[in-house]
């Protein structure tokens, strides 16, 4: 076979593969998550500092990858046909076809082979793999466009600044990678998820409870007041005890009646008093309460999980818009808004004091 023909072939399967090298790059940094290469600088992966360059300049290396892509094209179309002519040229002399045919059916030759080619292995097939593993393809790629972006950097800033002109009569900005999502996104996506079996429908039910976690106010979850389990300040130690050993909660509101009024004075702790019964201290109850806050029900549930995570409060009572008392609200209440109800392991009820 002729030299020139080898050649022309080797270059072929060389552009080939430099095209899959761009189609490839181009849809692996789009599909490539942000938060993921962050997550893998902070662990000392090099290749993900030059990924997140890549990245982060999403318009530029589109560019870069689309100006590769041309420049490939066009030169496998200036090889394809030529190439195919010449090593058809001994067949077509063979059965005496004319000139003229001869180079309409290699031309139509070339550009079946060559497209064949081009689309199954330079773009189809790159294309599935960025998809599929678009991490670890980014990773692979980034480097290599980096410095084709370096290279060719002239040459995409005047095709840049010429695109940029023409849509801006359209109104259109410069594309960037995505870095956030909506709420609305991120649903979408969680229940993509689920359904394809990314993750369980436990872990899916978790996630939606935390997107409505916002939207919820302490009114919908508080123990109302006629079921709120309470511990009167001037009843006996065993009187206490009795309650104590009926509910087996761990905390208690303690209000004291006076005036007719009922107040809530704070809460008790039972496990810090049953220890020091236990060993044979003897302490006013008084010692025992601790301040409880207080939160309007139009709060939000939020809001309030915050604030009792920053006191390190476990109990909290609910006041209507007079401050009187119309509930009580734990962190169990407000942490099964989000993993379910909590249950004590003893005997299987829910858990209204902790």
């Amino acid at each position: 076979m002729d030299g020139i023909i080898i050649l022309n072939l080797f270059l072929v399967a060389v552009f080939i593969l430099l095209t899959a090298f761009f189609v490839g790059a181009e849809f692996s940094i789009l599909k490539v998550r942000m938060s993921r290469i962050d997550q893998l600088i902070a662990e000392g992966n090099k290749k993900a500092k030059m990924a997140k360059k890549v990245a982060h300049d999403l318009d530029y290396y589109l560019s870069a990858c689309q100006l590769g892509i041309t420049i490939t094209a066009l030169v496998l179309g200036a090889l394809g046909e030529p190439t195919v002519q010449k090593i058809l040229e001994p067949v077509f002399d063979e059965f005496n076809v004319p000139a003229a045919v001869a180079t309409v059916l290699s031309y139509f030759i070339a550009l079946a082979i060559v497209t064949f080619l081009h689309v199954v292995i330079g773009e189809l097939a790159p294309k599935t793999l960025a998809i599929q593993y678009a991490e670890k393809m980014t990773l692979i790629l980034a480097p290599p466009l980096y410095w084709f972006g370096k290279i060719m950097s002239p040459i995409i800033r005047i095709l840049n600044g010429s695109a940029r002109q023409l849509l801006k009569i359209f109104g259109v900005k410069p594309a960037g990678h995505d870095t956030v999502h909506s709420e609305e996104e991120l649903k979408l996506i969680v229940t993509q998820s689920y359904e394809g079996g990314e993750i369980n429908q436990t872990e899916l039910a978790y996630l939606e409870n935390i997107f409505a976690f916002d939207e919820r106010k302490l009114k919908d979850i508080m123990i109302p007041r006629a079921e709120m389990i309470t511990i009167e300040k001037h009843r006996s130690l065993a009187e206490m005890i009795e309650v104590i050993d009926e509910y087996e909660y761990t905390r208690y509101p303690v209000n004291d009646v006076s005036n007719q009024e009922e107040d809530f004075i704070g809460f008790i702790n039972t496990k810090e008093m049953l220890t020091s019964i236990a060993a044979g201290r003897k302490s006013e109850v008084d010692e025992f309460i601790h301040d409880i806050p207080r939160f309007k029900q139009s709060i939000s549930i939020k809001d309030v999980f915050l604030k009792m995570q920053q006191t390190r409060t476990h109990m909290a009572i609910v006041t209507d818009g007079n401050g009187v008392t119309v509930g009580l609200v734990t962190m169990e209440d407000i942490l099964s808004e989000i993993v379910g109800e909590i249950r004590d392991e003893s005997d299987g009820h829910e858990v209204y004091a902790t």
